[in-house]
């Protein structure tokens, strides 16, 4: 964070100073409100949560950690800036579950408050705010942007999904005099969301990935899904940039929302009708990595080999791209950023072969079904290129998709008999109907079929069941926490000390 003076930043939020000495003490550090990773200069924030509040850890962050004052809804016994609760916030997220007096509320506002000041002054000294939403691939697509545009200049991104009412101010404030660009992913659970984070950290370029099915159960429809990812490009100043995914007709219609340029890009072969940048002579290689030939304005096209998993992410490097030339890159370097790029962000299209050559793709932190889609694609892509391997996806549950949550289970049946995969292994400790479903429709599909109750009788039925060669997805919503399978099968057999996949080896096309 840039250094402010504890005076400054009760005026910023609108609190009080306690137990302060010095008005005029400086804040040299970072904003954090882990107590475990408080060092010294640090402004700590004392969160009330679910299980803990960090209120009864301000103490030890000032004594022992060495931080310079609290951010505090009350007098913590130590200094501190105090910002009075004035109710339970309203709305579904989740940092406002148990927030009960207001207190959260009341810190995140002011934590809200300080960003968005911060930001205001970075953005005077040159830092360029590019937002990042969509129905899926927000995270993929962030760590891709944010490798293209460090190649410009200091970037912040937010680590893993950063990207609500806590995490974006959290990510923004991060930034320094030093940072050029801030990569900020952006999430919706209802309308409004969006706008609120914009306003926080106002982006000059925004990007629209998909209008997809995550969160139906919150938004009814498709369109409400649209009108909320809209936000972002109504957000844009008149010389920004809005980077849009012309594939989606929900999304390629938001270019009506804003007054700034509108770019486009197309996957589609041919592509789509205006499409600024597109790819074509797509192919995978035999691990689902995409190599492709990439069309930029006023450039050379250039082909581009990518060190991320599945088909899906050329779309996502497109749309990096087309952020990097405006951040005023050129092809050359866009490329190398793009060829570089390895999987950033834990449990998202993580892939590793164990020392006997079973391969886990670990894309376990979160799953909605068009992201399901493209996890059933990158495992039957990947089983294809091995003779006689056997697909083995271990799926969980699908969260938040309201009353269409039974049938878009079931849909992943169809799903795995178009990609030939061999066995479903669903992982569902409650034994919940979405799941019983899936089950029983991929059995009429012809699809060896299971149930585990546990992630250790999964590990079972894989033990029992895993060849050299065979080719495992693991992927379910983050709460049904999936990500433990995948950690052990590959402690399991461990992979060679050697990087897991070392160069890029030429393209595999399966079927053609």
């Amino acid at each position: 964070m840039i250094e402010l003076s504890l005076k400054e930043i009760a005026d910023i939020v609108g609190g009080r100073l306690d137990q302060v000495t010095d008005p005029d003490h400086v804040i040299t550090g970072a904003v954090e409100f882990d107590s475990r990773k408080i060092s010294l200069g640090d402004l700590f924030i004392a969160l009330p949560g679910a299980r803990v509040d960090g209120h009864d850890f301000a103490a030890q962050a000032v004594h022992q950690a060495g931080a310079t004052a609290v951010l505090a809804a009350r007098p913590v016994g130590v200094p501190a800036i105090i910002v009075e609760p004035r109710g339970p916030a309203s709305g579904n997220a989740e940092a406002f579950a148990h927030d009960e007096d207001g207190s959260a509320s009341a810190v995140i506002g002011a934590l809200s408050s300080l960003a968005r000041e911060v930001m205001r002054r970075l953005v005077k000294e040159g830092l360029t705010i590019i937002g990042i939403t969509g129905s899926a691939g927000k995270t993929s697509t962030k760590d891709l942007v944010a490798k293209v545009v460090s190649h410009a200049g200091p970037t912040i991104a937010p680590p893993g999904s950063f990207n609500n009412e806590l995490g974006h101010p959290y990510t923004a404030l991060r930034c320094t005099k030093d940072t050029k660009f801030l990569v900020a992913e952006m999430s919706a659970r209802g309308l409004g969301h969006i706008t609120h984070l914009a306003h926080i950290a106002p982006p000059h370029i925004g990007v629209v990935l998909n209008v997809g099915s995550a969160h139906l159960g919150e938004f009814g429809s498709r369109q409400n899904i649209a009108q909320a990812k809209g936000e972002l490009v109504a957000a844009l100043p008149e010389d920004g940039i809005a980077i849009l995914n012309a594939d989606d007709p929900f999304v390629i219609g938001m270019s009506a929302r804003t007054t700034a340029k509108v770019v486009s890009y197309s996957v589609a072969t041919p592509p789509a009708v205006d499409a600024d940048i597109y790819a074509s002579n797509i192919d995978l290689d035999d691990i689902a990595r995409a190599a492709f030939d990439l069309h930029l304005p006023r450039e050379e096209t250039r082909r581009v080999h990518l060190g991320v998993f599945g088909a899906h992410q050329v779309s996502n490097a497109l749309a990096a791209a087309a952020v990097g030339q405006y951040c005023g890159l050129g092809m050359a370097d866009i490329v190398t950023a793009l060829e570089e790029a390895k999987p950033a962000s834990a449990h998202r299209m993580d892939v590793h072969t164990r020392g006997d050559g079973v391969t886990v793709i670990n894309d376990s932190y979160n799953a909605n079904p068009e992201s399901m889609r493209a996890g059933i694609a990158a495992l039957a892509y990947t089983a294809s290129a091995r003779p006689d391997a056997h697909s083995f996806a271990v799926l969980g549950e699908m969260g938040e998709l309201g009353e269409e949550s039974v049938a878009e289970h079931v849909a992943l049946a169809t799903e795995l008999a178009r990609f030939h995969i061999t066995e479903l292994i669903a992982v569902d400790p409650n034994d919940g109907e979405c799941c019983r479903a899936m089950c029983e429709a991929a059995t009429r599909e012809g699809i060896n079929t299971e149930i585990a109750l546990s992630v250790d009788e999964a590990m079972e039925i894989l033990r029992n069941k895993l060849n050299p060669k065979d080719v495992v997805l693991v992927k379910a919503s983050n709460a049904q926490r999936l990500w433990q399978v995948a950690e052990a099968l590959m402690a399991d057999c461990p992979a060679p000390a050697a990087t897991p996949h070392g160069a890029n080896p030429g393209p595999h096309n399966p079927g053609k």
